[in-house]
Parts: C-alpha cells; structure tokens; sequence
C-alpha cells in the first residue's frame, strides 16, 4: 500500500483484516447534504467510518469564508481521534467513485502531518464491482488520540493568492468545470466567473473513463506539461470552495510531482470582497 496517494480495490481487499487500518467513508452530495450518510448506513466498506463533509471536514461558514472553510487543526485531531485514528494508523479514504471528497480528507491528513494515507481508486463503485466486504448500520473504531502536527506554508490565503498572481510567480489552476470557470452558469455561488490569472483544468482530467485515476506517467506528462508552460511559477489549486481542488493535489502526488499548494477559500471566498477582481470567458488574463 502506498501511503500517500492511491490504493486499488484488491489492494485493500487483502489488507481489510490489517488491526492497524482505519477505513472513512466520505461520500457526500452537495445537493442533498445527508444523501451520503443515508447511503453510508446503507452499505459501507467493512469497518469504515462516516466523515460528513459540512459537519467533519469544514467549519462553520462567516461572511468572509468560503462555502468549506478548514476546521481548526486541533478540534480536527479530535474528530480523528474519536473515529479511531492515531499517529500510527493506516487511513484509507473513498467516496462513491471519482475521488473528489475524499481527496478532501486525504489531504486533510497530510495537513496534520499524516502521510499514511491513501484514497481508494475508483471509490466505493469500485469496490462493489470489484466484489469487495460490505455490511450496513454504523461502524466504530476505538478511540484514541490523534496530535496535530499542522505542516507551515501548504496554503494560501486570498491576499496571498492575488499577490503571487500580480508577482506572475503563482500558477493558479482552477479545477471546476469549464462553464463554471467561463462564467456561463454558477449553480452554487453568488458571482460566476474566475479568478484573473487562473487557468483551468477540471479534475475530471484526472480520470479515465471509467472514473479511476490515470496511470502515473499520464498524469506525470499532464502536469510537467503544464509546468513548462510556467516555468519558475508555484502551483496552487483552487476550486468552488477548497474541496475538489485537493483531486488536483492528489494527482499531482501520484504523478511525482510535490509542493504544490491549496487555496482553501477558493472562490466562494474570493467573491465575499467586492474589491476583488472576476474574470469571464477563456481569457486567464
């Protein structure tokens, strides 16, 4: 097992017995906030434990945040510590299939100074068509305790973002669908449009047709590509509200490629001050 970036459905399958794994259930609608806990209850790889997007992985939003502003480290080591997972735990996060809520929590944990911890390729789709150990009802882990060690400098905030973008030293990559970052349609935020300077490359582009991620040299070739395109600039993702933009960081794990960083405020923040600037179209000009 890698403990960074994926794992596949028959890799975990052979390590589901292993006392020392801590399996997390991510799935999670935006349209319908309880939709993956009704489905968790439901079905849920053996062992797992629920982790609710709004609830686990975000703080409560204020005028001035995004829609999933991170929670304070320490009250997250908590919640860490309630489903079971210590210092030394294997984690294993996955979500109904493409990865983009579990890459979340995966990155989450490497935020807290946890590097073993892998998402599941292909999710929970994948683990059914695979065959894989599923029971309903709630699951537990023993309790214990998780200590915080919040890794410096792997985000940044909105001014940081608009100085490194005036400095032409930050590559800002957007990971929304293209019409959203158009500005064509905006279903979830108050002002359509993207940050002047940010390109986009959805996170879709990480993934086959078949929902897993690419093979490491074909997303190695993706974002080498575009580094040379932006040579001496720092990569950082961004997305809707610093959720899906960690899919980004994700691939960028798996094809060797470190140090990239997370805009956590994303646009959702962004657009809480006026005096920011909102592009439109394919210009990231």
């Amino acid at each position: 097992m890698h403990p960074r970036t994926l794992i596949s459905a028959p890799e975990l399958a052979a390590s589901l017995d292993d006392p020392g794994l801590r399996i997390v259930d991510c799935r999670f609608d935006l349209a319908d906030e309880q939709a993956g806990a009704r489905a968790y209850e439901e079905l849920h790889i053996r062992g797992a434990v629920y982790a609710h997007l709004h609830n686990d992985l975000a703080a409560p939003i204020t005028p001035q945040t995004g829609r999933h502003p991170l929670p304070d480290p320490e009250r997250f080591a908590a919640t860490l510590g309630r489903w079971g997972i210590d210092n030394d735990s294997q984690v294993v996060v996955y979500d109904g299939g493409p990865g983009a809520m579990a890459a979340r929590l995966w990155w989450m944990l490497r935020w807290l100074g946890h590097d073993k911890v892998a998402v599941l390729d292909g999710g929970f789709a994948g683990w059914q068509q695979h065959g894989g150990s599923t029971i309903s009802g709630v699951s537990h882990y023993p309790a214990t305790v998780f200590q915080s060690h919040e890794q410096p400098g792997i985000t940044l905030d909105a001014d940081q973002v608009q100085q490194g973008l005036a400095a032409n030293e930050l590559l800002l990559i957007d990971v929304r669908a293209r019409p959203r970052y158009r500005g064509e349609t905006e279903p979830l935020d108050k002002v359509a449009g993207h940050i002047p300077g940010a390109i986009n490359l959805p996170f879709e582009k990480n993934l086959d047709a078949q929902g897993t991620f690419l093979p490491r040299e074909t997303l190695a070739e993706q974002y080498r590509e575009l580094m040379d395109a932006n040579p001496g600039k720092q990569p950082c993702f961004m997305c809707g509200s610093g959720v899906t933009a960690c899919h980004g960081l994700l691939a960028m794990e798996v094809a060797g490629i470190h140090g990239a960083r997370l805009y956590p405020g994303s646009w959702s923040e962004w657009i809480t001050d006026p005096n920011r600037a909102v592009a439109v179209g394919d210009s990231p000009d």
